[in-house]
């Protein structure tokens, strides 16, 4: 790590201007949540793993910025080279920079790596002491990054209309109308999921997600591809030729960014597909170019007249959110199919821990038989999170994960997004928690679920604390809540269960999720964070109902001084939600309410449930739930699964 330090400090002082420092961001050129192997300059440099944070490296200086989720994997994997800033608790990255760099101090970015709206604002931090930010010509990282992966030539595969439920011809028109709604001539489209989405196209470029490396420039004339043209066969190209799409090469986005800017792009095409859009023969007063300041790189939108650019969130994010009837209903059958995985792997992993560890497993709770067992034999966090993929992996249209799997055993379940590796991950352990935190990517959808179990002796302790959890969990998948309701105002719901024991957590408690897309998806979120004001929640949206206790705080909570220390277990439940229109008895203010469905079926773990800590209505809840669950996923158990998830879902009462 030294090394590397060493190298990019010297190729630093060798720019003109000389650098003073230098920022790696985590992104890639579309400024995605994960990236492919070749684009992982941040952990390159760094040796941190987790999916977000930001590197600085000043002449004498290195430090890394990241949010709650990753501080304690981000203080293990850093070394004594790098210091840990946590976001929320020290200062931001822009104001630090600008109360501990010199004046006039040259700061490097590739803007290529750099979101518009990110770019800008440390523009700002920095011209109180005449900083600037210098867009170097080429990536430092990648200069010194001798075993940098190379790029892949993966396909581009078409996604049919099967699963789609909406053509391309569709969703370009539904786009261009609301260009010309906007005074806006074209719009240039960087995030890898909206572009599959919007030409119905999906790939394999970045592990998880079914994206093509790919940019699409639409005009209310003409559309272009800008991909890797090894990537597309005969096939794939003539389904876009057909919608009026023209495939160009990866790199040549940025000179027709400045011919779009220049409103030249069509004319040197010759393409003009007026009789689908909404202007012909150029009589439109649209003027404005549509650039989404969270997800374009600075180095495109350098390319176009800033006075002449719509900087608003990218129309896609809000269309793609909004599931149609067909995505909706694909959601619900990768949810059936994955809830049965899940089931399948409870049942392996609840007799393997018995025979292997003399549990007294899922069901009971007696004290485990201390047993010697041969190497061989021994499960880890890896070897039993592969065999999660395995039953996963059996089911119809199964196209791999939607994220690695956060398979954490004891202290390692204290780690929001922990990744057991194979050589350092932790075996199994009866007597402690094991949280697994997964989902996978169907072609009918995407899915993500998280439940906590335990095959020996829970506390007392770690029942309360799972309770707590599982309470604020149903208080939000029950709310009810009028149009126009935002993610912010509902998070709170999650957390009152939590704050009455001096507990919360540290992360948002929802997101969307993509129709065999990304895992993550906005706009919309449930969160405490400003940003989650942002987008109403509605009809047809996915958001997921997660709610998590580390316990590292757990020695405010109960009165037994000593017996509990800091990363000891990690508690997290999530099911993957539908919104959907409420049937109130009223309707105050003619607004319409709203709710939530379920559509992940799996069981709680009812010997962590403290009963006497639920409500009568919340027991009802569960025991409605499970009910759902033992109908829903019957078809698709053997006898044997199916007597287990019957004795797993028997009703309960206080």
């Amino acid at each position: 790590m030294a090394d590397i330090l060493a190298s990019l400090r010297s190729l630093m002082a060798s720019q003109s201007p000389p650098l003073d420092a230098l920022l790696v961001p985590s992104e890639d050129y579309h400024q995605s949540e994960y990236v492919s192997a070749r684009d992982k300059r941040r952990e390159f440099v760094s040796g941190f793993t987790g999916s977000a944070g930001l590197a600085l490296i000043t002449k004498n200086d290195a430090r890394l910025w990241t949010d709650g989720r990753y501080f304690l994997q981000a203080t293990q994997q850093l070394s004594d080279q790098w210091k840990l800033m946590r976001i929320g608790e020290d200062p931001p990255l822009d104001v630090w920079m600008s109360d501990n760099l010199q004046k006039e101090a040259a700061i490097g970015i590739d803007p290529w790596c750099v979101s518009v709206d990110t770019a800008q604002r440390w523009e700002r931090a920095f011209a109180k002491k005449n900083q600037k930010l210098v867009q170097t010509s080429t990536n430092l990282v990648d200069e010194i990054w001798k075993n940098r992966p190379p790029a892949e030539i993966n396909p581009a595969v078409d996604h049919p209309l099967e699963f789609a439920g909406r053509s391309v011809a569709e969703k370009l028109k539904a786009l261009r109308e609301k260009l010309s709604s906007e005074k806006a001539r074209g719009i240039i489209i960087t995030a890898l999921d909206e572009v599959a989405w919007l030409y119905n196209i999906r790939g394999s470029d970045v592990s998880y997600s079914p994206v093509v490396h790919a940019f699409a420039i639409v005009t209310l004339n003409s559309a272009f591809l800008y991909v890797d043209k090894r990537k597309v066969s005969s096939k794939v190209s003539s389904s876009l030729q057909a919608n009026g799409i023209e495939v160009r090469e990866y790199g040549a986005v940025s000179s027709d960014a400045a011919m779009l800017a220049s409103n030249q792009l069509d004319q040197a095409t010759g393409v003009n597909f007026g009789q689908n859009g909404v202007c012909q023969n150029d009589t439109c007063d649209n003027d404005l170019i549509w650039v989404d300041p969270a997800s374009c790189c600075y180095a495109l939108f350098s390319k176009l007249d800033a006075n002449k650019v719509l900087l608003q969130q990218s129309p896609l994010a809000l269309a793609k959110a909004l599931k149609n009837p067909v995505e909706l209903d694909g959601l619900k059958n990768a949810h059936i199919r994955d809830g049965a995985a899940v089931v399948q792997y409870l049942v392996w992993l609840d007799k393997q821990m018995q025979e292997i560890y003399g549990a007294s497993g899922y069901f009971l709770e007696g004290e485990v038989t201390s047993k010697k067992i041969p190497e061989t034999m021994k499960l880890t966090e890896v070897s039993v999170s592969d065999k999660l993929e395995g039953f996963r992996a059996s089911k119809e249209h199964f196209r791999g994960l939607s994220f690695p799997t956060i398979s954490s055993v004891g202290p390692n379940a204290a780690i929001i997004h922990y990744s057991p590796q194979a050589k350092t991950c932790a075996e199994l352990d009866p007597n402690s928690i094991y949280l697994f935190d997964s989902g996978a990517q169907y072609l009918d959808g995407t899915t993500d679920i998280t439940r906590t179990v335990h095959f020996g002796k829970p506390s007392a302790h770690e029942k309360a604390c799972y309770t707590s959890v599982l309470k604020g969990h149903i208080a939000l998948g029950n709310a009810r809540f009028p149009n126009g309701t935002n993610g912010y105002s509902l998070d709170i719901l999650a957390r009152i269960p939590l704050w009455r024991y001096g507990l919360d957590y540290r992360h948002g408690t929802g997101h969307g999720i993509g129709s065999y897309l990304n895992v993550h998806e906005g706009p919309h979120q449930i969160s405490f964070r400003p940003q989650a004001r942002n987008v109403p929640l509605q009809v047809s949206m996915t958001v997921t109902d997660a709610e998590v206790i580390t316990n590292r705080i757990r020695k405010f909570l109960f009165p037994e001084p000593g017996y509990y220390e800091d990363g000891n277990f990690g508690i997290r439940l999530e099911n993957v939600l539908v919104i959907k229109e409420a049937d109130t008895e009223f309707n105050f203010g003619d607004k319409g309410y709203l709710s939530f469905e379920h559509i992940t079926w799996a069981p709680y773990q009812i010997k962590l449930i403290d009963l006497s800590i639920l409500t009568p209505e919340e027991i009802q809840w569960l025991n409605r739930y499970h009910s759902k669950c033992r109908e829903i996923l019957a078809p698709y158990l053997d006898k044997n699964e199916m007597e287990w998830l019957k004795k797993a879902t028997e009703p309960v009462s206080a």
